[in-house]
């Protein structure tokens, strides 16, 4: 992942560090632990746009739920349940 540094010489020398994390994620630590990351405004900005936020079936709108009702899966995904062992087989499986 990257460089890992102390706080105490990310404070002595912010600038070095500061172009570190323009060129990847630099680990700071504190009495050895890892406890923030120091990233470019271009890292941030990616992984911002990449979180998702957990939400609610409720928060779904009547067009998410009609695209979910219309969902197909893909032939190169299909799944036949003849091939699945029987439960004699395995009595662990239930349906």
């Amino acid at each position: 992942m990257g460089k890992s540094v102390a706080a105490s010489d990310v404070q002595k020398d912010f600038g070095l560090w500061h172009d570190q994390a323009l060129k990847e994620p630099v680990q700071i630590t504190q009495s050895g632990r890892e406890t923030i990351y120091l990233v470019s405004a271009e890292t941030f900005h990616q992984l911002w746009a990449s979180y998702r936020r957990a939400g609610s079936t409720l928060e779904l709108s009547e067009a998410d739920l009609a695209m979910m009702d219309n969902a197909e899966v893909p032939s190169e995904h299909d799944y036949n349940y003849e091939d699945d062992p029987s439960p004699e087989t395995n009595p662990g499986i239930q349906r």
